[in-house]
């Protein structure tokens, strides 16, 4: 199964990330398909080539969910937004 996922780049502290299509199971710093673009958090930039995306995406590559997020923010995708950190449970109340 193909994903569209990050692969970080740079150096310590100032990672930047390249969205790649690979394999679910690869390794990150392992061989890739397709590079799809750059994203740079820092600077809360990004260059993504949004025809590469839908075409991978109908060719049945599925988006990690911060990718995902990325996607939606980015104008590509028109889906909502996916919760990538769980929610911490409320503790219940004793009754008295």
């Amino acid at each position: 199964m193909l994903a569209i996922k990050l692969k970080p780049v740079g150096k310590k502290h100032q990672k930047t990330y390249r969205v790649i299509v690979a394999e679910k199971r690869s390794k990150l710093d392992g061989r890739f398909i397709d590079d799809l673009g750059w994203v740079n958090p820092h600077a809360d930039t990004h260059n993504i080539k949004a025809e590469a995306v839908t075409q991978w995406i109908g060719k049945g590559a599925q988006p990690t969910p911060s990718v995902h997020n990325l996607l939606v923010k980015a104008g590509i995708l028109k889906a909502p937004k996916i919760p990538v950190h769980s929610v911490a449970k409320k503790k219940k109340e004793g009754v008295a």
